[in-house]
This record gives structure tokens, sequence and C-alpha cells, in this order.
């Protein structure tokens, strides 16, 4: 996909109704304060942010697994629910954000550890042989002669490609690393990936 530009910026957004989206997708979580001006830091769940650059709506929600662990998180107003972003960039190897009606760095540490949310409908376009890693879990794995290698419960980032976790089928999560089927997601091994039908069709044995 093609990378987000270095920064991009947009007015500040009026009243809008801010209604939890039904296909909120989690994304991204604030580190912490950046600077004195209101900005925040955050880190993105996936090495391509391009979800978090799409959107100008972040919703958030509290990490409940740090929520009242001693100076972590200090809030003097509940979390809000909703940011407009007026401006993200990236910055060395993560990205910054300033937000409406967040103006000091005491406004940007409260919102330290809150988990980010945004709209699925909210993502870029893909390329047709591109994908989202939140639309490939839970879709069924056969191979070429028809047997079911699985559900996909996950992906990992093996730096040029990704790679499908499989659940082998009669099994319930969590399983075991040494259960799972790992699968290559390149061309040799992926004939098709067909979202409508939530199905992947791969070159790929059960004895692999």
């Amino acid at each position: 996909m093609t990378r987000a530009p270095a920064e991009l910026q947009t007015s500040a957004l009026g009243s809008t109704e801010q209604a939890w989206p039904e296909d909120a997708i989690e994304v991204g979580c604030i580190l912490d304060a950046w600077g004195v001006k209101g900005w925040i830091r955050v880190q993105a769940y996936s090495s391509d942010a391009q979800a978090l650059f799409s959107s100008r709506r972040w919703f958030l929600r509290a990490n409940e697994a740090i929520e009242g662990k001693g100076p972590t998180v200090v809030r003097s107003k509940p979390l809000p629910r909703l940011l407009k972003i007026l401006s993200i960039r990236e910055h060395g190897e993560g990205i910054v954000a300033s937000v409406q009606d967040i103006a000091d760095r005491n406004a940007a540490e409260a919102l330290r550890g809150a988990r980010i949310f945004i709209s699925r409908s909210a993502f870029p376009s893909t390329n047709p042989d591109e994908y989202y890693w939140v639309d490939l879990i839970g879709l069924n794995v056969t191979n070429r002669q028809g047997e079911a290698l699985g559900e996909v419960i996950g992906l990992i980032d093996a730096g040029p490609h990704s790679v499908l976790r499989i659940m082998p089928p009669g099994l319930t999560a969590p399983i075991k690393p040494d259960q799972e089927r790992l699968v290559p997601f390149v061309a040799a091994f992926v004939d098709d990936v067909d979202l409508e039908q939530r199905q992947i069709t791969v070159d790929w044995g059960l004895d692999f």
C-alpha cells in the first residue's frame, strides 16, 4: 500500500455524532505526551499504520490492564470517547498527533494508555492483492484437495511477508504454538482469498 505522507493536516472537526461504530477495530494506543503543546505519541499495532492516518476520528477506551496502577494513568476527568485529530505525522520510528481541545502536556498525559479504535469503513481501500490482517482473521483455510486446514487466528509479521496462524479443526482457542499451522501468506502458497465467502485456498498439505 502507498505509504502515508510525512504529515497530513485537516481543520478542526465540528460537532458530530459520537456513537461507537459497530465496525470499530483496535489499531493502536496512546503511549504518552509529546512536547508541551498537547501532542500525543502513538503506537500503531500494525507495521503499516494507514488506518491511523486515514481517519480523523479516533474512538478511545481505557486500558483496563493499567488503569489505577500508580502514576501511570492520572485523569482529572473521564477519558474522552472521541478524539478529533488535527495533525498526524511519522516521527522517527513512531507516530505523533495533535488533537482538538488538547492544548498542553498535562491534557495529553491524561490520555496515556488509552486504546485507539477506528471504524473499519474508514480504512483506506486496498489493491486487489492486498488485505488487512483484521479481514483475514476468522477465515476458513482449505487446500487444493478440499481438505480443511482450519481457521485463521492471527498473523505473524515475518518482514518481507506475513504468515497465517491457523487453528486446526477440532481445537478451540487458546491453543499451544506447536498446535498451530503456519502458512506463508505469499502467492507461491496462497491460491485465492474470498472475503465474501470467508475462505482462503492454499497449496499446503495436511502433513506440512
